[in-house]
């Protein structure tokens, strides 16, 4: 597989963790970049021969701090690097890819039935406080009870902009959640939370 980076390295133990302990059939990811993370999760649920339906949410534009014009090369590398997993997994795969805004991708998985229905989301969209937020809202309500809502970019920091720090809508969503979610004891640059 061709990754360009090595974000999702500082998540792996944490992720192997999870997926041990929840064993998670339904993952939905919103923001795929190039897709180390699906890539991760094809390879820890299917290699033992268990199926895995998978949703992917990304634009593939970029936010503000990224080259609109390498988007292309990013997700042309989400897809082989996908593929590639696939290829080399004994169990089924179902990939979804929702190429859109994630508040139009939430929205319509919610219309269509799927309330309650993931056992894993994890939201890394977009660093802008408004966006995490919206994403956090609308994919408590297609998480199951007992499934794990991971949040990226906890310690992300913007020093000229508060409003482009996830960390400010995570505290926003885990403040108003505080009787309705877990919170996992692991490193804090991503926050874990169980929904109960």
């Amino acid at each position: 597989m061709d990754f360009s980076n090595d974000w999702f390295e500082v998540a792996r133990l944490n992720w192997e963790f999870i997926f041990d302990r929840i064993r998670p059939c339904r993952v939905l990811e919103v923001g795929s970049y190039e897709g180390a993370s699906a890539c991760f999760s094809i390879t820890k649920v299917c290699s033992s021969g268990d199926s895995l339906e998978i949703h992917c949410i990304d634009t593939w534009r970029g936010g503000v701090e990224h080259d609109p014009g390498l988007m292309a090369s990013v997700e042309s590398r989400f897809h082989s690097n996908t593929r590639k997993a696939i290829d080399q997994v004994e169990g089924k795969v179902d990939m979804v890819v929702h190429k859109e805004k994630s508040v139009l991708a939430l929205s319509s998985l919610l219309g269509n039935g799927c309330g309650e229905y993931f056992d894993f989301i994890y939201i890394d969209g977009s660093h802008m406080a408004c966006d995490v937020l919206s994403d956090a809202v609308l994919s408590f309500e297609l998480l199951r009870h007992g499934g794990i809502l991971a949040f990226d970019d906890y310690a992300w920091r913007d020093q000229k902009n508060l409003s482009m720090c996830p960390k400010m809508a995570i505290d926003s969503f885990v403040n108003c959640n505080y009787e309705r979610i877990d919170l996992l004891s692991l490193p804090l640059y991503q926050i874990y939370c169980v929904k109960i």
